[in-house]
C-alpha cells in the first residue's frame, strides 16, 4: 500500500515538473525577441568577437615569455631555451593575431567601415607587439628591482615575480599599453580588467608609466587613462590618480583630453592619497602623505601630509 502511494506521488511530481518545463520554450522565444530591441545588448552574427578566455590565455603565454622558466611545470635551461622561446612565440603570434583580427573586424562591422584587410592588420599588429618583447623584458627588470629595493619584506626577485600582485598588474599594463598604442581595440581593456579583477589594481592601458615603477601591496590603486608617471615612482595601496568630476554631458567632449595627473620622477605616494585632474603635476622627488586630497600641482621636492589628528584616549568603563 505504501509502495503504491509512493508511485502515485512520483506521477504527480512528474506532471508538475512537465508543466514547469513546458514554459521554457516560451521564455526562449521571449529571449530571442529581446535581441531585436535597441535597449538590449548582444552580439548575434556570423563574425566572432575576441574571446576573453583566449585573451587571458595570451596573458599567461606572454608572462611565460617575459619571465622564462617561472610559470612552467618543465625546466628551461641553456640547452632548450631557443626551442622554448620558439614554441611559445609562434603559438603566441597565432593566437594574438587571430584575436586582434577579430577586434579589428568587429569594429569595422559595428561602425560600417570600408574593408581595411583586418586579417593582415591583425598579423601586422601582432608582430609589431612581439618586436617589443625584448625591450619590454628590460623595462620589467627595472620594475622587479624597484620592488626589491623598495620593500624590505621582499626576500628575493623570485618571490616578487611569483607572488607580488603589483608586478603582475604592471606587467599586464605594459603589455596592454603597447597594444593600445598600436590602435588595437577591445583587447587592451580586456587585459587590464583581468588584472584588475585578479589583483585589485586598476590601471588603464592608456596610462604612460616610466621604468622602475613599484606598487606596494596595491589593493585599491586606480590609475586613469591619461595619467603620466615618470621614472622610479612608488605607490602604496588605495592611491587614486584620477579625473575631476565631470558634468553629465561632458564625457564625449573630454574623452581624448588630458584628465588625469602627471607624476614626475622619484615621487612616493602613500596609502589612500587621491590626486585628481589633468592639470595637476606632482613635482619630482616629492612625497605625498597618506589620505591627502590633491587637485592642484605640487612643486618639486615637496612633502604634502595631513595635519596630525587629535587622538582621544578614554579608559574603558567597568
Amino acid at each position: 500500500m505504501a509502495e503504491k502511494s509512493m508511485t502515485d506521488q512520483c506521477k504527480v511530481e512528474r506532471e508538475e515538473s512537465r508543466k514547469f518545463r513546458e514554459e521554457v520554450p516560451k521564455i526562449v522565444e521571449q529571449l530571442v525577441q529581446t535581441c531585436n530591441r535597441e535597449e538590449c545588448f548582444d552580439h548575434v552574427g556570423p563574425e566572432p568577437i575576441p574571446s576573453r578566455d583566449t585573451v587571458v590565455d595570451i596573458i599567461h603565454r606572454i608572462n611565460r615569455i617575459l619571465y622564462p622558466g617561472y610559470f612552467l611545470r618543465t625546466r628551461v635551461d641553456e640547452f632548450n631555451l631557443s626551442y622554448y622561446f620558439g614554441q611559445e612565440a609562434i603559438t603566441l603570434f597565432e593566437l594574438l593575431s587571430e584575436q586582434i583580427t577579430h577586434a579589428f573586424r568587429h569594429d569595422c562591422i559595428r561602425h560600417n567601415l570600408a574593408c581595411v584587410q583586418c586579417e593582415e592588420r591583425g598579423q601586422e599588429a601582432a608582430i609589431q607587439f612581439m618586436r617589443e618583447l625584448p625591450r619590454l623584458r628590460a623595462i620589467l627588470a627595472t620594475d622587479v628591482k624597484a620592488a626589491y629595493e623598495g620593500d624590505p619584506a621582499a626576500g628575493s626577485y623570485d618571490e616578487i615575480i611569483f607572488s607580488y600582485p603589483g608586478l603582475l598588474a604592471i606587467t599586464i599594463s605594459r603589455v596592454a599599453h603597447i597594444l593600445w598604442e598600436g590602435g588595437v581595440p577591445l583587447i587592451p581593456r580586456i587585459m587590464t580588467e583581468y588584472a584588475h579583477s585578479t589583483t585589485g589594481i586598476d590601471i588603464h592601458p592608456g596610462a604612460h608609466i616610466g621604468p622602475s615603477f613599484f606598487i606596494d601591496h596595491g589593493t585599491g590603486v586606480v590609475i586613469g587613462e591619461t595619467t603620466e608617471i615618470g621614472e622610479r615612482v612608488r605607490l602604496y595601496q588605495g592611491v587614486t590618480l584620477g579625473a575631476l568630476s565631470l558634468p553629465k554631458d561632458a564625457g564625449a567632449q573630454l574623452r581624448h583630453k588630458k584628465r588625469h595627473p602627471t607624476i614626475e620622477d622619484d615621487v612616493i605616494i602613500y596609502a589612500g592619497a587621491t590626486i585628481l585632474g589633468g592639470n595637476t603635476v606632482i613635482g619630482a622627488r616629492s612625497h605625498i602623505g597618506g589620505n591627502v586630497w590633491i587637485t592642484e600641482s605640487v612643486p618639486p621636492d615637496t612633502r604634502v601630509f595631513m595635519k596630525r589628528p587629535e587622538l582621544i584616549y578614554k579608559a574603558k568603563s567597568d
